[in-house]
């Protein structure tokens, strides 16, 4: 199925963007692995100056409208650093555990979403339309199996196009939806890294990208995974 993705959200910000058709999220990938404890150790002593200021820029790029990413509104990247600092850091399945190492790594938030149930979700439409935007008031969605929910007004959201003409949220930097998540059964998915402008003191956009695709191709030796670079007002298509 054509992927095809839309940047309308603010000028500050950056999105990196990867598709992949013939993941498996229970496959072991030792060089995950290796990276992921590596990483935990040099984050062991905490976060360098530069490494700092950086975190606050990626903070910055969520300050829209009325959103202020302070509290529970912060990108989910500093939510895994405090893990990281505690010794808690998270493994759910292989897909999230590669999204959480490189956002570990960059210092960036990234969404990752099951490409099939996002379709579902659309209405089974014969092309995938992705856009990054802000959430618009009143907006929310579930976004954990216990059915909370997250407001989305001025955060910015990834959505997509359904069948009925409309824009439906299912991905942020914060909290992803419940409806889109991977499962074991998972084969297709898509994934977002919220960046800004200027790279950060230890992965480029373009780096984290690469990255990506190089670990979940490792998944299955027949995966098909791409990777694209968004400034604001672009546009691509993708095809796993």
């Amino acid at each position: 199925m054509r992927t095809h993705f839309v940047h309308e959200g603010p000028s500050s910000l950056q999105l990196g963007l990867v598709v992949a058709e013939g993941v498996h999220p229970e496959e072991p990938v030792p060089a995950l692995d290796a990276a992921l404890a590596a990483r935990l150790a040099s984050l062991s002593g905490g976060l360098s100056v530069e490494q700092d200021a950086f975190r606050a820029a990626v903070r910055d790029v969520f300050r829209n409208g009325r959103y202020k990413p302070t509290g529970r509104g912060k990108p989910a990247s500093e939510y895994l650093l405090r893990a990281a600092s505690e010794d808690r850091f998270p493994r759910i399945n292989t897909l999230v555990d590669i999204c959480n190492y490189l956002s570990a790594a960059s210092l960036l938030p990234i969404s990752i979403w099951d490409l099939d149930r996002a379709a579902e979700h659309a209405g089974w439409p014969e092309s995938l339309t992705f856009g990054f935007r802000l959430g618009s008031e009143g907006e929310h969605y579930v976004f954990n199996a216990t059915g909370q929910d997250i407001a989305l007004d001025d955060l910015i959201v990834g959505t997509v196009a359904a069948d009925d003409g409309s824009s439906r949220p299912i991905v942020n930097a914060v909290k992803d939806s419940q409806v889109t998540k991977t499962t074991a059964a998972t084969r297709r998915v898509a994934a977002a890294i919220y960046a800004p402008l200027d790279d950060g003191p230890d992965l480029s956009l373009r780096e984290v990208c690469d990255a990506f695709v190089a670990l979940l191709s490792a998944t299955d030796p027949t995966c098909r995974c791409h990777s694209a670079i968004l400034t604001p007002g672009d546009n691509v298509t993708m095809e796993p």
